[in-house]
């Protein structure tokens, strides 16, 4: 009894312990709203898309995963747009793009900002990453960034001769003839193929309008430049797909300029401070994902719209 007691009163200490670690940890990312601290004044406020653009929210965790999460970045966008102090964003861009969806609910929220816009490309700002930038009012990137890719992706694999080799085999039992189309464990038919064809092209048509448009580019040009190839940042401008050169502090002091700030911005970031129980949850999390087999096999067998540059 006596060894039962000890044990439950040094759970209850370590469970008080995390909990007040986790609460001091919220109470830390709250006062990190912003990075100018007390200091008042018109400020530029700095919007992250760092990673491959997906949908959604990002998970609770106090490691994260690494992606842009569009509702996040959406509602960074709107906290700028809404802050009277604000005078002017950077959209700061590190991504390869990501899902069609995704890059499409960022881009349409660009497009209801009234507040100036500049885009700062880090060392990739690829396909779904350009795309988001095309209707800001400056878009500069480094001599060196990698950026371009316009053009939309599909990919399906066909794991039918593995199958065989191994001795599996795979039922499907279905309502249409196209019900299993991308099925893994099968080759696609021409049909099939056909019909993820005009898929691709009308995705990809859109990405061409709104490149054309943004960037007020005639679209045949924009055809002869957009067949997928990634450009360094000194090709983009060329193009006329980048308007300057520089890097974040030379993005910030444009953005400055043209939301009319005089001598040196207050810099902003928003981030949302997680809840006690969210932090709380999210300090038993591991950082480290379990193998995914699935994953790796893509055996979900779901073909996806990408503006998604493939890294070599």
């Amino acid at each position: 009894m006596k060894k039962d007691k000890r044990l439950w009163i040094v759970l209850g200490v370590v469970i008080v312990l995390v909990i007040g670690a986790c609460a001091g940890m919220a109470v830390l990312v709250s006062l990190a709203t912003t990075s100018g601290g007390m200091r008042l004044g018109d400020a530029v406020a700095i919007v992250r898309v760092e990673g491959v653009i997906v949908s959604g929210s990002p998970p609770v965790s106090p490691f994260g995963d690494g992606g842009a999460y569009s509702d996040q970045i959406v509602e960074h966008l709107e906290q700028a747009q809404k802050d009277s102090s604000v005078k002017a964003i950077v959209l700061r861009i590190n991504s390869p793009g990501g899902s069609v969806v995704a890059s499409d609910e960022i881009y349409q929220q660009m497009l209801k900002m009234e507040k100036p816009i500049v885009v700062s490309m880090g060392e990739l700002a690829a396909s779904g990453g350009y795309y988001i930038s095309a209707p800001a009012d400056l878009v500069m990137a480094n001599p060196a960034t990698l950026t371009g890719s316009i053009g939309v992706i599909a990919q399906v694999t066909n794991l039918e001769e593995l199958m065989e080799k191994i001795g599996v085999e795979v039922v499907v039992i279905k309502s249409g003839i196209h019900k299993d189309e991308g099925s893994p464990f099968r080759e696609m038919t021409e049909e099939e193929k056909a019909i993820w064809q005009a898929i691709i092209d009308e995705a990809y048509g859109q990405f061409v309008t709104i490149v054309a448009e943004g960037r007020d580019l005639p679209e045949e040009k924009v055809r002869e430049i957009a067949d997928g190839r990634v450009y360094t940042g000194k090709q983009a401008m060329e193009q006329g797909l980048v308007d300057e050169l520089g890097n974040l502090p030379q993005a910030i002091d444009r953005a400055a300029e043209l939301g009319g700030i005089e001598g040196e911005p207050r810099l902003v970031e928003y981030h949302r401070p997680p809840t006690l129980f969210e932090t709380f949850l999210g300090s038993l999390v591991s950082p480290f994902q379990p193998f995914d087999l699935a994953r790796l096999l893509d055996l979900e067998g779901r073909p996806s719209l990408q503006y998604l540059y493939l890294e070599p």
